[in-house]
């Protein structure tokens, strides 16, 4: 199960930087941006949704979800401002709450509706999270709580989005420099105006409807649907941001909302800036990894200094960018696999381990990890085209590629790990084929008008740095707390990491406490030094990793 929770929430693409240039051919019927007409539509569809309810019946075969958790389907206009108008059918998943009498300590009745969790992208599914329901660490929760998954619009079944064919988005080796020359960035530029070309040829106008606003407006409807009043939700990384939306919107209908490992929510930084305080994040990160190998050179002969690790990674790159390892990993591959360690700190021992199988001739395991899996080409290409139209649609964006390539050439000499390809991946937003970006929502504009809230983080994290938090829960007003895990820095807290955050986290969602404004709770510990062959010595892995 564990096993099956990370491959689903893996799925999804990370945050990332965006480059753009000269300003985008016009789609057919692009709509305006949020308007109050809108706005009444969702209202609208709410109101459709909360009498027609969701029928829960067995989950097909494609979603791979067993008893007892149940499917059902929730349509939503795919333009709000015609809720009468074409449709989109949104995959949805629960597991009822098992009711085994109050959870110890609440002050409320055992069972408190539904809870809803996004673990981010945007791209990502959670039609996955009802599973948690049978872990023990979830048991006080799943008593309480209908336990709701969902896919959000374009995602997996959910009037699936996509921008090329899944093979073209699979094929391996690619072969990446590690400082782009002016011929390599003219090719980027030219693939990115072909992928743009390709969301537009196969969304059509539909393109412009993939919105965090729209997003929003769905869940207004799902909540409505499950027949609760006020909204229960939990989410990660980009879904903190779409949750802080919600809560800025709908301020009276939230109940319970955690934010996990939350987005920079300030308009100014969604989403050009928020991309390069990644790129230092995911720095201190492999930093991080780097010095983790480094006090373990005794199990993987990698080197006693960071600058030796990385001496180590370079010799394996350059060997992989001479002849690709397994015919099917380049230096495309193995940084792609190697961007993981800034995300989540229990794959450290499988990819130094890796590294060193790799420098003593035994490239499988090297091979193992960063090989692309043609199974799951379609997801995520799937991921992936969401996650551009969202990010693409969601605000302006520099015009000119002077400006970005001039940034991200500045900010390279400081964090050369991720700028580039953080870069190149949202590339296609220079020439995204929508006129009309939305406006970023002024996040807390009401915060006297909200409940209690929470906010979780990691201190270290790379893909949502720490002064997000900070800024979220400024923004969200004197009701939100914040739970700090301090020095540690693997993104996503919750789920089993560490004792003390989901003890909070727990008390939080069964009675309504956060126990003080600002908490902090000691790291998680670090990962043993392991081999591939004894992996049950290392820490434990999370029950709801994030996306990467």
């Amino acid at each position: 199960m564990r096993t099956k929770l990370a491959r689903r929430a893996a799925a999804a693409a990370a945050l990332c930087l965006t480059l753009c240039s000269p300003a985008p051919a016009r789609a057919a019927a692009d709509p305006a941006p949020d308007s109050a007409v809108a706005a009444a539509g969702a209202e609208l569809a709410a109101r459709a949704a909360a009498v027609a309810g969701l029928d829960f019946r067995p989950c097909p075969a494609v979603e791979d979800l067993p008893d007892p958790v149940r499917c059902a389907t929730l349509r939503v206009p795919l333009d709000y401002a015609r809720p009468r108008g074409p449709q989109l059918s949104l995959t949805v998943s629960r597991a009822t709450a098992t009711g085994a009498g109050p959870a110890a300590g609440a002050r409320e009745s055992a069972r408190q509706g539904s809870l809803v969790y996004n673990p981010g992208g945007p791209g990502a599914s959670g039609m996955f999270f009802p599973l948690v329901a049978g872990l023990p660490e979830w048991r006080r929760v799943a008593a309480a709580y209908d336990l709701v998954g969902y896919a959000p619009r374009g995602v997996g079944r959910s009037g699936p989005l996509s921008c090329q064919d899944p093979a073209e988005y699979a094929a391996a080796p690619t072969q990446v420099p590690p400082a782009p020359s002016p011929q390599y960035k003219r090719e980027r530029v030219a693939a990115a105006q072909a992928y743009a070309r390709g969301c537009a040829r196969r969304a059509g106008a539909d393109l412009a409807y993939y919105t965090t606003l729209n997003n929003v407006r769905d869940l207004h409807v799902l909540r409505a649907a499950l027949g609760d009043a006020r909204l229960n939700f939990m989410g990660a990384s980009y879904g903190t941001y779409l949750g802080a939306v919600y809560a800025t919107l709908y301020p009276g209908h939230v109940r319970r909302m955690v934010f996990d490992s939350a987005v920079n929510p300030d308009p100014g930084r969604v989403w050009y800036r928020n991309n390069l305080d990644q790129a230092r994040g995911f720095e201190r990160r492999w930093a991080d990894f780097r010095a983790w190998a480094a006090r373990h050179h005794d199990a993987y002969g990698l080197g006693t200094t960071p600058r030796a690790v990385q001496a180590s990674y370079e010799r394996v790159r350059a060997a992989v960018a001479r002849t690709p390892a397994g015919g099917v990993v380049g230096t495309g591959e193995l940084h792609s696999a190697y961007l993981r360690t800034a995300y989540y700190d229990e794959v450290w021992p499988d990819r130094a381990a890796a590294l060193a199988a790799f420098l003593r001739g035994d490239p499988g395991p090297l091979v193992r990890q960063a090989a692309p899996d043609p199974g799951s080409a379609a997801e995520g290409e799937n991921t992936t085209a969401v996650y551009t139209a969202v990010l693409c649609n969601d605000a302006p964006w520099p015009a000119d590629w002077e400006t970005w390539d001039r940034d991200s050439t500045e900010l390279a000499r400081a964090a050369p790990f991720e700028t580039w390809a953080n870069a190149f991946l949202n590339l296609p937003c220079a020439y995204w084929p929508v006129s009309e970006r939305q406006r970023p929502v002024a996040v807390g504009g009401r915060p006297a008008a909200l409940p209690r809230t929470l906010v979780v983080a990691a201190e270290r994290d790379g893909a949502t740095p720490y002064p997000g938090a900070l800024e979220l829960q400024r923004r969200l007003g004197a009701g939100a707390a914040l739970v700090t895990e301090e020095g540690a820095g693997t993104h996503g807290v919750v789920g089993g990491r560490n004792d003390c955050v989901d003890r909070h986290v727990e008390r939080y969602l069964l009675t309504g406490d956060t126990r003080g404004r600002r908490i902090t709770c000691a790291p998680h510990p670090e990962p043993a030094p392991v081999s591939l062959d004894d992996r049950a010595a290392s820490a434990r892995r999370a029950l709801l990793p994030p996306v990467v």
